[in-house]
């Protein structure tokens, strides 16, 4: 199974789930935001140069992901980077 990095900040109550390596943060080269009413939030997805999929930043967290995810997550708002 692979690691996936997660790091939120509850201040912005925001989460970004990288889907690189360990310690491997590659600049984005495009977002393709995605804004659906029905689930009443955002959520944009970061493709680098490549059009790979290198990750997802989840807006109003609390209210789209699971409390264990975020409970799990770096938090940034903390300095527990």
């Amino acid at each position: 199974m692979a690691d996936v990095d997660i790091t939120y900040d509850a201040v912005a109550n925001a989460a970004y789930i990288h889907l690189t390596r360990a310690g491997e943060h590659p600049q984005s080269a495009r977002v393709y935001p995605c804004d659906p009413i029905e689930v009443n939030g955002m959520i944009n997805l970061d493709f680098d140069a490549g059009g790979v999929l290198i990750g997802i930043e989840v807006l109003d967290a609390r209210s789209k992901l699971p409390r264990h995810v975020l409970d799990a997550a770096r938090r940034l708002d903390t300095g527990d980077v």
